[in-house]
């Protein structure tokens, strides 16, 4: 494994092969966002989403904890903390923002507590891979906020509106196990086997067909905001535009070739 850079303070910004990798490592207590750890998310999923040999994106934490949401220590508690707050939010949502837009899918590894800001990150991932000491905690009403970094935007996708509701009202911490039959995360796994098992689904999706994956995860959230003659249509020219590419073309042959298609993400 590389390093890419060594320009963050706040994140470790790895490459492994054809997966790229983001490693929080806050100068906040854990792990927690600062708005020099927001600028940074921002600038490294830009980097990585924009690097045309990168086609698995990573999320994870480090030291045994995911994100503990953003750094509060430094604000006022009250209605002076508006424009910080607002700036926190921003930074994190244009974060969020590149790194569900990319064309290369997203396997978010949830290593500890995930809460606030940390929460909302975890539910971003195409896979989400979960320590079995792990913990998700919405937060956000136990400091009188509301929810951000797309929390209201997954959660009743995720889980229903109902189950949703209860979630982020409730604000009762959800285990590993709870994570997996709510579908909130893929799958939950022992310490010990955890960056095992991210790496594999990295590995595993840094080699399939990197547009054809990206196409299709944006397919499928955009489905929510469409009818079925839109989202036909789509289909239509999400295929077609398929066709384009190199990957059609190795995996087409492999397919008649009765061979396991070698797929280089053009």
């Amino acid at each position: 494994m590389a390093e890419i850079t060594d320009d963050y303070e706040n994140l470790r910004v790895e490459r492994d092969d054809a997966a790229g990798r983001i490693v929080m490592d806050s100068t906040s207590d854990f792990n927690s966002i600062n708005p020099t750890m927001g600028d940074e998310l921002v600038h490294a999923a830009t980097e990585l989403s924009e690097d045309d040999a990168i086609r698995c994106l990573v999320l994870t934490g480090t030291d045994g904890v995911f994100c503990a949401g953003a750094d509060l220590a430094g604000l006022d508690g009250d209605e002076r903390d508006a424009p910080e707050l607002r700036r926190l939010a921003s930074s994190l949502h244009d974060a969020i923002l590149q790194l569900h837009q990319a064309e290369t899918p997203l396997v978010v590894g949830v290593n500890g507590v995930a809460a606030g800001a940390g929460f909302s990150l975890a539910l971003a991932g195409d896979v989400v891979v979960m320590s079995d000491e792990a913990r998700l905690e919405y937060a956000y009403g136990r400091i009188g906020l509301t929810g951000d970094g797309g929390s209201t935007f997954w959660l009743p996708r995720l889980v229903g509106l109902r189950r949703a509701k209860e979630i982020a009202l409730l604000d009762e911490p959800i285990d590993p196990d709870y994570a997996v039959g709510l579908g909130l995360v893929t799958e939950s796994v022992p310490a010990a086997e955890f960056d095992e098992r991210v790496a594999d689904y990295a590995e595993r999706l840094a080699s399939g067909p990197t547009g054809a994956l990206g196409a299709t995860k944006r397919l499928l959230t955009e489905s929510f905001e469409r009818g079925l003659a839109g989202q036909l249509a789509a289909e239509t020219d999400a295929i077609a535009g398929a066709t384009r590419t190199e990957d059609y073309e190795r995996g087409y042959a492999a397919f008649f070739g009765k061979e396991e298609p070698e797929f280089v993400g053009r």
